[in-house]
Order: structure tokens, then C-alpha cells, then sequence
């Protein structure tokens, strides 16, 4: 560093670094136009205008980072095509039905195994149903006659059946011979320099943590609190620094499933789960989780939304167990619960915008070597030795804070709180710095 950036700091801003999406996609943060323009479909709907109150029903989904939603009308029939994930859905919406429909996969050869998934999967879905047609393509299907197809219960039709054509496409090719992808035109595939950061990130950090957990400081049977903290959190963050498709993002979700879902195991039980897990995620072939590495469109969240007052309770929930891990010197475990925190959040909830900028803030502060990889210019220290760069840290605050300031009434982090010591410190002090804040969007 040069001594006009150590006199004035680094002066890259969040808006010079390079466009990569972290985290799961959340259809939360809709504009007012977009709330207006699905009040104004449900009247057309309810005055049979039909083809007109759709037309508003797309312009509520349509996000127009993503792309995500094409729409025309042609010859009185209203036809479109939306993207979730690695999947593009199409339709259309004339004077009588509404049809859509997502091709999945397309099958060589019949397999009983992958049929009698399918099958079975119908039964627990509401909406839609899979199909396969002449020409041995395996789809889901939904349709309705229009006078049964209010917005209302066209969006969770779509939103059942585009997330579950989402999800099988990968898993059905990763287990099952005789299938070929189809209609993928649409992904577009990462740089290479980024899928080997993350290549490298997926295995150092796994590696990391299985060692810590196999022969670090806390006996795995006698303390299996502090094992699953870090477990939790390296699943967590794995799943919002990575945002891996296909295989890993179910074996991710899977874990999460059974470890909350497995009352009658203890947690040592659950906890031996879960490694036996990751060392089955890390040992696939690296060609292999470069093949799920591609960038995607999305329509649907599957997150639910959550406010201040929750995230508050969670933060002071767990955080509390942070002092008797970093008394007893047990870093790793100490610093796995803010982490845990954090990854949980953005895991299992739609967090408000303010919240999201921070917690992704939080990781290029945690995870800087990694950002650094991976593009990012700004360096937040504690690497090689160096200590947090408090200064570079504030500044990096206040971007979001004026980044938000015209969403929320008075937000404004108490950055006075922050403890830049140790990394330790610092977590805890960033998310008690959250908690104590008030956060009340600007249309309330």
C-alpha cells in the first residue's frame, strides 16, 4: 500500500467490484410499482379482463436484474417464458386456459427408478403434476381453465412448479443414467478463474473444518454444541459464498434437513452426520463441481421474509454462548457462532435489504483473502498478519448506510460499538451493532 492510501484509505468503492451474486435469490424486494401492478391485476381479473390483468400479474414478477421474465401477446393469446434457476418455464394465457409447462429432462432410455420418483412426487404436489411426452421428455405441467386461475393461485402454481423443475433437473441427471439436459441455452457459465476460487475456497474450507473437528481443542463427545456451531456455520457459508447449483445446493439443503429433522439422534449422532457428508460433497471429482458452476436467472425465492425484531432475537439468542469459547481459547468455535448466526439468517430467510448489504459486508470483512481472489479490491486486513482495517471497515458502513438511506427512515449503524481487536471482537461487536439498530422502511 502506498502512503497516499495509508494517509487517505483505499478509495474503491462497493460499485467497482465485480458482478458476483452471493447468497439466495429473493423475489422479497419489490418496487411500489410492482405492488401496484398486482393490485391492478386482481381487479382486472375480477372484470374478466383477463389477458390485461396478466400482463400486470408478469410486470409484478419481472426483475429486471435478473431478466427473468419475457412476455408478448400474439394474436389475443398471451404467451411467456420465465426463468428459475437452471430451467426456463413457458405458457400461455388465452380467452379459456392457462397452460405452463418446464421440460426437465429429456430420457434415452425408460428407467422404473426415476419413474417411480416422479410418480410418487405427485402425490405431494399441489398444482402441478410431471408428465413425459412423445418424445420421451420429462416435464411438470400445470393448467387451468382461467376462470379458476386467479393471480393469486396462478402464482403459487408457478411458483411450485418452477422450483421443482428447478431442482430435479440436476438431481436426476446426477444419479440416473440415460438422461440428457435439455434447454439450457439460457445458463451462462462462470469465468474460469472464478469457478477455481471457488474449487479451491469449497475445499480448504471443508478440509479446515473437518481437521478442527477431528483434532482440535474441544473433545467432539463431550462438547457437541461447539462442533455443531462450526459445522452449521461452514454449510451456511458455503451455501451463500459459493451459490452452488445442482448436486452440492441439495446435499447443502439436505444436511440442514436432516439435522434439524432427526429429533430422536443426539447431537454427537447429528454431528457425525454431517461430516460424513462433507467428506462425501469434497471428495467428488473437481470436473464435477465445475460442471455446477454457471450463472442462473430467477423468479421465485424460496426464503421467507423476516423483520429486525426476529433477527434481533436470534442475534441475542445465540451469541451469548460466544464468551465461554473465547475465555476457554476455543477461537474457532467462538468465532463459528456469529458466523452461524449470520449463515443462518441468509439460509432460511429473506432478510431486509439494509440487513443483507451488512451480512454480505460481514463476509468480505470475515473472508477477505477470498474476495480478494475472487476480484474484489478492497482489503478489510487480517491477512498475513496484518490486523482489521477499522478505518476501511467504517467506510465501508457508510456506503451501505447512504446506499439505504432512501429505503428506510433514519438508518444509521451505530458503528461506535465496532471492537476491531480480533476477529472475535469484531464479529461479535458487528452483530450487536445490528441488534441495537432500528430499522422502519420508508413507506411505513
Amino acid at each position: 500500500m502506498g502512503l497516499f492510501d495509508r494517509i487517505f484509505g483505499n478509495n474503491t468503492s462497493e460499485e467497482d467490484q465485480p458482478d458476483i451474486r452471493f447468497g439466495r435469490y429473493s423475489d422479497s424486494y419489490k418496487t411500489a410499482a410492482q405492488y401496484d401492478a398486482w393490485d391492478s391485476a386482481l381487479l382486472k381479473f375480477d372484470n374478466k379482463e383477463y389477458i390485461e390483468a396478466y400482463k400486470d400479474f408478469f410486470f409484478y414478477l419481472t426483475d429486471t436484474k435478473e431478466e427473468n421474465v419475457k412476455c408478448w401477446e400474439e394474436q389475443g393469446v398471451l404467451r411467456f417464458e420465465i426463468y428459475q434457476g437452471s430451467k426456463k418455464i413457458t405458457g400461455l394465457v388465452d380467452q379459456i386456459k392457462i397452460r405452463v409447462e418446464a421440460k426437465i429432462v429429456r430420457a434415452n432410455t425408460l428407467h422404473l427408478g426415476f419413474l417411480n420418483r416422479l410418480i410418487s412426487q405427485n402425490f405431494n404436489l399441489e398444482y402441478s403434476r410431471f408428465a413425459l411426452d412423445d418424445d420421451n421428455c420429462i416435464s411438470i405441467v400445470f393448467d387451468s381453465f382461467l376462470l379458476d386461475g386467479s393471480p393469486y393461485k396462478f402464482y403459487y402454481a408457478l411458483k411450485e412448479l418452477a422450483t421443482n423443475a428447478d431442482k430435479q433437473d440436476d438431481l436426476l441427471l446426477d444419479e440416473f443414467e440415460g438422461l440428457v439436459a435439455i434447454e439450457t441455452s439460457h445458463l451462462e457459465a462462470l469465468p474460469e478463474k472464478e469457478k477455481e476460487t471457488k474449487y479451491h475456497f469449497i475445499q480448504s474450507k471443508v478440509r479446515e473444518t473437518l481437521d478442527i473437528v477431528e483434532n482440535g481443542s474441544l473433545d467432539a463427545s463431550q462438547y457437541p454444541g461447539g462442533i455443531t456451531y462450526l459445522l452449521l456455520d461452514l454449510i451456511y457459508r458455503l451455501d451463500f459464498l459459493i451459490k452452488p447449483e445442482g448436486f452440492m445446493m441439495e446435499a447443502l439443503e439436505r444436511i440442514n434437513r436432516l439435522y434439524f429433522s432427526n429429533e430422536h439422534k443426539t447431537t454427537v449422532e447429528k454431528n457425525a452426520m454431517i461430516v460424513r457428508e462433507l467428506k462425501a460433497l469434497v471428495n467428488r471429482p473437481k470436473a464435477v463441481f465445475f460442471k455446477e458452476m454457471y450463472r442462473v436467472r430467477t423468479t421465485f425465492g424460496i426464503t421467507k421474509p423476516i423483520n429486525i425484531q426476529r433477527i434481533r432475537g436470534i442475534i441475542k439468542g445465540e451469541l451469548s454462548h460466544l464468551d465461554w469459547y473465547k475465555e476457554h481459547r476455543h477461537d474457532p468455535f467462538a468465532l463459528a457462532i456469529p458466523g452461524y448466526i449470520v449463515g443462518n439468517c441468509l439460509f432460511n430467510y429473506a432478510v431486509p435489504k439494509a440487513i443483507l448489504d451488512l451480512f454480505i459486508f460481514y463476509f468480505k470483512v470475515m473472508e477477505s483473502d477470498y474476495f480478494k481472489r475472487l476480484g474484489f479490491k478492497t482489503s478489510y486486513g487480517d491477512s498475513n498478519g496484518k490486523p482489521l482495517n477499522g478505518r476501511q471497515i467504517k467506510k465501508g458502513i457508510k456506503e451501505i448506510i447512504q446506499n439505504n438511506q432512501n429505503l428506510y427512515v433514519d438508518f444509521q449503524p451505530d458503528t461506535n460499538i465496532l471492537n476491531f481487536d480480533s476477529k472475535i471482537d469484531f464479529a461479535k461487536s458487528f452483530l450487536l451493532m445490528i441488534a441495537a439498530m432500528e430499522l422502519i422502511a420508508v413507506d411505513n
